[in-house]
């Protein structure tokens, strides 16, 4: 079997984009996985639309390649998002029914409370396959996933935990700063059974590694990551290049939160998407052009819809079954038995024939069961114990050989970006760099998370001792110019350690 020939799997997660914002409009066709027939991709027909007002609002192309008002993507904007004005959903109980009525209400609802000029229609605003040759040519030339959902209809940071371990411990918000300076005054944010890393670290011989853009990476913010678990992205096309004993690789972007995500490779809204296509790029051919391509899997993702339209219907799911509702991290009594709207999933080896099109269900507990599959693991939870693994894509009987060395580059129109951030990421937490919104509240999105990850940083650059007084010092913070203080602080003894240093 060709999953036999599989020891490195690289998962690349992006921020805040559908299915049908990014790929909707490709056109792409090819080969069914399953049935071997022609197929196309499950995309616009370009008759989708929604009602705000009486006023009709349809799914366009092209689409900006950055917003100035985020799309809200909360658990009670997704289901407005999902199930239209005035949905509500019972804690404890069956999601109401989804018909993708609310997307423009809702983005409507965010430009009011950014005091911004309201433009609902720019929610429904899809790319054309022109705009982003990148993804366009990385889907064309391997396996495009077209049911790929959310683990839940709710924000970035429980669903990025269906990732790493098949559930969200019934986490269902995004935290605020009081939140996670709670959790680390216990224990610490951790799963009932543990996440991934926890399991290959457990199997003799199996290694991980996290590569991030970012000197805060979200995963940094759970329990048992320490600061030799992460590396920075720079070095990693270079580290493909020598041994390379790691099993399994999770790849952050840079954000940039506090600076409203400008210059970050996230491919969040309020950033040019095109950053994050020189991050596809630069992933994926220092991959392909390594020793180790013939014996590897990359998957790239996004860690939910980000607010942005897609017309399909996300189905029920399976709960994980390690959390009961509204007991521990748990809102909004989330059941966790719906997915969120579509994202794509693009999935690369040589072991895949071009132009493949896979309608089969998949979310992100997909990627440990296919780590599980692959390496003889056993599942975490309920949800990855009965999750589609990817590891059926790899179909032939021989690794190709015609795989581009190179992609596009991204689109280079009168101002497109620089493929690298602006600010070098060991000066990008300076004291000296001030937030933008510095007087806004510091719960604030990912802010929290950011936070929680600097935090346990902090516990590992500082005296055991100084562990209650780090934890008092994060609660106190309450503006996000308390917050660049705070990050500035950890950054300095960052640049100050021997042991972790920023290069």
């Amino acid at each position: 079997m060709a999953y036999d020939q599989i020891q490195h799997v690289f998962v690349l997660m992006l921020e805040n984009r559908s299915f049908d914002h990014l790929l909707g409009y490709s056109g792409l066709a090819g080969t069914d996985a399953a049935t071997g027939l022609p197929a196309s991709i499950d995309g616009l027909t370009g008759t989708e639309q929604n009602m705000v007002d009486g006023v009709a609002y349809p799914v366009t192309e092209p689409a900006d390649y950055t917003l100035s008002v985020d799309p809200s993507h909360e658990f009670p904007d997704v289901l407005c998002q999902l199930a239209g004005a005035g949905a509500v959903y019972p804690p404890g109980g069956s999601y109401p029914a989804i018909d993708n009525s609310g997307y423009a209400v809702s983005y409507a609802d965010a430009c009011i409370k950014a005091r911004q000029p309201i433009a609902p229609g720019e929610i429904l605003k899809c790319y054309s396959a022109s705009q982003l040759p990148v993804l366009t040519a990385l889907a064309t030339e391997f396996a495009v996933c077209d049911n790929w959902h959310a683990a839940l209809p709710g924000p970035t940071w429980p669903n990025r935990m269906f990732v790493h371990a098949a559930s969200s411990a019934g986490l269902d918000h995004s935290p605020s700063a009081a939140e996670i300076a709670l959790w680390e005054s216990v224990s610490g944010f951790s799963f009932p059974n543990g996440d991934i890393f926890d399991r290959i670290a457990a199997r003799n011989g199996m290694r991980w590694r996290a590569y991030a853009g970012d000197l805060f990476p979200m995963i940094s913010a759970l329990k048992g990551i320490t600061l030799g678990d992460v590396r920075q992205y720079d070095h990693f096309a270079s580290d493909l290049e020598g041994p390379f004993p790691y099993n399994y690789v999770f790849i952050e972007p840079s954000y940039n939160l506090l600076r409203d995500y400008k210059g970050s490779t996230s491919q969040h809204p309020l950033d040019d998407v095109r950053l994050g296509e020189g991050l596809i790029k630069s992933t994926y051919e220092a991959i392909r052009n390594s020793s180790l391509w013939q014996n590897s899997l990359l998957i790239v993702t996004w860690d939910e819809h980000g607010g942005f339209y897609d017309h399909a219907i996300p189905p029920s799911a399976v709960a994980p079954g390690d959390t009961q509702p509204s007991t521990g991290y748990n809102k909004y009594g989330f059941t966790f038995e719906q997915y969120g709207p579509r994202v794509p999933g693009i999935v690369v080896s040589p072991w895949i024939p071009r132009q493949t099109i896979d309608h089969r269900l998949y979310d992100h507990s997909s990627v440990p069961a296919t780590l599980e599959a692959l390496f003889g693991l056993a599942p975490m939870t309920a949800r990855d114990a009965a999750a589609n693994h990817l590891l059926p894509l790899l179909s032939l009987a021989e690794a190709r050989q015609d795989a581009p060395r190179t992609l596009p580059d991204p689109f280079a129109g009168p101002e497109a970006p620089m493929l690298a951030p602006a600010t070098p990421l060991a000066e990008s937490y300076a004291a000296a760099t001030p937030p933008s919104r510095p007087n806004d509240s510091i719960n604030d999105g990912n802010l929290p998370v950011i936070l929680q990850a600097a935090m346990r940083q902090d516990f590992e650059l500082s005296p055991a001792t100084s562990r209650a007084a780090i934890i008092a010092k994060v609660a106190a913070l309450k503006t996000r110019a308390d917050a660049a203080t705070y990050l500035a602080e950890v950054a300095a003894k960052r640049r100050a350690s021997t042991a972790h240093p920023l290069s």
